[in-house]
């Protein structure tokens, strides 16, 4: 088969490992790929490289993807689907490999159901779809908010300031409550659970008034006070009509010393938590997928997604990609929780 492949969506430390697997093993079985850069706009405007065997050398701890990225929507544009069609008819394409999130997948089903012959290989560092256990990407946004968190303890620490981290999550909060949970955060904030920033900031007097000079409180970027306790200022969309995110972190921040009096200072860490060289997790997950996808194209299962459940790869329908969200269960942001005094 003639196989096309892209990287939709945000960047994602572990794509290029996916696309690594994808061309090694394929190619043992004698398929031949093109990749299409920067996502969906590449079979929109028809621009595409060979992936030969010699393109994925040294790709594995590689962060990012060869191939470019981004979040266009081809049913946004005027006539996007057929021209994402007539490209890859005039390409020769058999068969396509989109790897991406809930929006990228979203759109492969929707070809799927066009009648191209697609399967779809699920990344978001959110973590957020709902048809997998893990996602790559996740594990390693989780150990560099980590990280970051293990360094701002000792600089919060030194000058009594409230630290306040702001970490990638525009639906569910699972970064959040990993990192905080594994980087002794006194005070999680997640999409899931609105905030009453009064609360928040009870919370923290209390722990000084029990000794603690500094506290650290994360917060995922998209998470949203009670409605009429904080006022927060419009965004705009993106092209699949989601709010461009980030700065409640500084919102907070302010507010917390404004009512506190204690000092506070913000750190984003942005799209710091989606770059550089993935985690040995990632690596793994990643591969494994690629070997999947590689199984269900050979197998002619199109319109099907690989996906983690337990310890097992298996396929699932597009469909299930895209069904729901996953957000972060009560139990574990309980345990986010837990250790604040």
């Amino acid at each position: 088969m003639r196989i096309g492949m892209l990287t939709g969506g945000g960047d994602c430390p572990g794509l290029n490992a996916v696309i690594r697997a994808v061309v090694r093993r394929g190619t043992e079985h004698g398929h031949e790929f093109v990749g299409y850069r920067n996502g969906w706009r590449g079979l929109l405007e028809g621009t595409s490289v060979p992936l030969p065997l010699g393109s994925t050398r040294g790709l594995l701890p590689r962060g990012g993807t060869i191939l470019g990225t981004s979040r266009t929507n081809p049913y946004k544009v005027d006539g996007g689907e057929s021209t994402v069609l007539a490209t890859l008819a005039a390409d020769r394409i058999d068969a396509l490999l989109a790897i991406g999130g809930e929006d990228t997948l979203g759109v492969a089903h929707r070809l799927a159901e066009a009648g191209v012959s697609v399967v779809g290989v699920p990344k978001t560092i959110d973590n957020d779809l709902s048809a997998t256990d893990f996602t790559f990407g996740f594990h390693t946004a989780v150990q560099v908010a980590t990280d970051a968190i293990d360094r701002l303890h000792t600089t919060a620490e030194s000058h009594d300031r409230v630290m306040v981290v702001e970490v990638m999550g525009r639906h569910a909060g699972w970064i959040a409550a990993y990192a905080g949970l594994a980087g002794g955060a006194d005070l999680v904030l997640v999409p899931e659970k609105p905030f009453d920033i009064s609360d928040v900031c009870s919370r923290i007097e209390r722990r000084h008034f029990l000794g603690a000079g500094y506290s650290i409180v994360v917060v995922a970027e998209g998470s949203v006070p009670i409605a009429g306790t904080m006022s927060l200022t419009d965004a705009e969309l993106d092209e699949f009509g989601h709010v461009r995110l980030g700065g409640i972190g500084t919102v907070i921040a302010r507010e917390i010393e404004a009512r506190t009096r204690f000092e506070s200072r913000v750190t984003s860490l942005g799209h710091v938590l989606r770059g550089g060289t993935p985690t040995a997790f990632d690596r793994v997950i990643a591969t494994r997928f690629g070997l999947a996808a590689i199984g269900a194209l050979d197998d002619g299962e199109f319109g099907t997604m690989v996906a983690l459940r337990g310890t097992d790869i298996v396929r699932v329908p597009l469909s299930d990609g895209v069904a729901h969200l996953k957000t972060l269960d009560d139990s574990f942001y309980a345990d986010a929780q837990a250790f604040f005094a």
